[in-house]
């Protein structure tokens, strides 16, 4: 980790030579972009191995230039995507996830460019289509395990982070990340002193191969620390107890003044449109489908006892606001639960023989493709609770009061927790919060083309050890 300074050392600061050096960070990025030129290599060579393999398949031979035609103009494209879509960056090399997802998403939109120009505007060459299509199958799954390949060998190379982050305790503990390099302020000679360009000069070289700094001090010693870190060319933070505490999302200016984002609002316009789009032509068409399967129940139900066909119950919707929300009745009439006060368990007496057979499959849940027509529900979401809930035997907003931000979107007819397997009784307090947890990252990070995973992904759980 040993760092050899750049420039004259301050002729003041004799101890730079000494102890110093060994505490300063280790400069990292040069080392990024060889990984980044690596994984564009890697990328490359995956779809050049993709239409080879499909040439021999196609033409017994590797090099077919029947087969290589279109590769010629897809490689440029795919490299210009995915430059530009951040399949090359920091956060590729951190989430393997997000960097396969990235460097496909940029294999297909120029799979669609090429095939735009080549199929429908009738581009003149000659090309296969067969080894083409084979081609394309090929190398998405070169991608895939190319990436997955050299992702490990990328931690091997990096270690515990890509970026080489400091942590500067100054009278203050903060807990640390692993990988971070903590440095003591008292010992390393390190004072925030605006008035002393010396020590800016001191903490600028310290500085110098770091990508962030992260300052934990106490109170009365943070504007010094903002001060001295602002003209450091450094990403700078200060650590602030109150930040968590309150969940702060940013920071803003009102009338003049600093305020803390605590909370985002809305979906913007456009994402809302969309997804009331998805919404509303599934739940039509949904309704159309399977019309007589709704039909069907109906009838059972009123021939099982004779009671109501629907079961209304007022959940917690979006803004912590009440709604009726619809289902088909599986429980027996006298022994219904308005308040939610008590779970379903395997054994539960209240159940009806129709509404087992229901409720196994996930079938009492499809009238609330009303309440998706109405507007109150989504197709995804944070399931919607009664006020009663209990995990345990506390309500459910008495367990973790971060209950309360899930209500910040439509309630949904499936989620993020019910695809992971997160459903049935809450019976002890970790069910609510494993939910929750789920719940949280949903609202976090919205995407469309991640409700129409979680929709995908619901159909494997519809039958559901938990679903009784």
């Amino acid at each position: 980790m040993e760092q050899q300074p750049t420039g004259q050392e301050p002729a003041s600061d004799p101890e730079w030579g000494g102890y110093l050096r060994p505490l300063m960070p280790r400069r990292k990025e040069r080392l990024r972009l060889q990984l980044m030129l690596g994984m564009m290599a890697v990328d490359l060579g995956a779809i050049l191995i993709g239409f080879i393999i499909a040439n021999i398949l196609r033409f017994d031979t590797p090099f077919a230039p029947n087969g290589f035609y279109l590769l010629k103009v897809v490689a440029p494209i795919f490299l210009a995507i995915a430059v530009n879509n951040d399949a090359y960056s920091v956060g590729a090399l951190v989430r393997r996830r997000y960097g396969i997802g990235r460097a496909l998403s940029a294999f297909m939109i120029a799979i669609a460019a090429v095939t735009f120009l080549v199929f429908y505007l009738r581009g003149a060459g000659d090309y296969s289509r067969i080894a083409f299509s084979i081609g394309i199958a090929v190398s998405m799954l070169a991608l895939i395990v190319g990436r997955m390949i050299f992702d490990r060998l990328a931690r091997r190379a990096y270690g515990a982070s890509p970026l080489s982050i400091v942590m500067i305790h100054d009278g203050a503990q903060a807990p640390a990340e692993p990988g971070v390099l903590l440095v003591d302020a008292a010992v390393a000679g390190l004072v925030p002193d605006a008035r002393d360009p010396l020590m800016l000069d001191r903490l600028g070289r310290f500085l110098q191969h770091a990508d962030r700094v992260v300052v934990a001090c106490a109170e009365d010693r943070r504007l010094a620390w903002a001060m001295a870190l602002k003209g450091a060319n450094i990403l700078g933070e200060i650590v602030d107890p109150d930040i968590a505490r309150l969940g702060t999302l940013g920071t803003g200016y009102f009338a003049g003044s600093g305020t803390l984002v605590v909370s985002s609002g809305a979906l913007s316009l456009p994402n809302r449109v969309l997804k009331r789009l998805l919404d509303v032509v599934l739940a039509v068409v949904g309704m159309v489908a399977i019309m007589p399967v709704l039909v069907a129940t109906a009838i059972a139900i009123k021939l099982d006892d004779r009671g109501p066909v629907l079961f209304v119950q007022q959940r917690l919707g979006r803004g912590n606001r009440l709604f009726n929300m619809y289902k088909f009745r599986s429980m027996k009439t006298a022994l219904l639960d308005h308040s939610g006060n008590r779970s379903a368990s395997r054994d539960d007496d209240r159940i009806t023989r129709v509404g087992r057979i229901i409720r196994k499959t996930s079938i009492d849940e499809l009238p609330q493709l009303l309440n998706i027509l109405k507007g109150d529900m989504s197709f995804v979401g944070p399931r919607p609770h009664a006020l009663g809930s209990l995990a345990g035997d506390q309500l459910f907003w008495e367990v973790d009061q971060r209950y309360w931000h899930r209500h910040a979107s439509k309630p949904g007819l499936t989620g993020l927790a019910q695809v992971r397997g997160f459903r049935g009784a809450t019976l002890e307090r970790i069910d609510l919060v494993n939910r929750l947890q789920a719940d949280l990252e949903y609202l976090n990070g919205w995407t469309l083309a991640r409700d129409i995973r979680i929709l995908v992904a619901t159909a494997k759980v519809l039958v559901h050890r938990n679903a009784f």
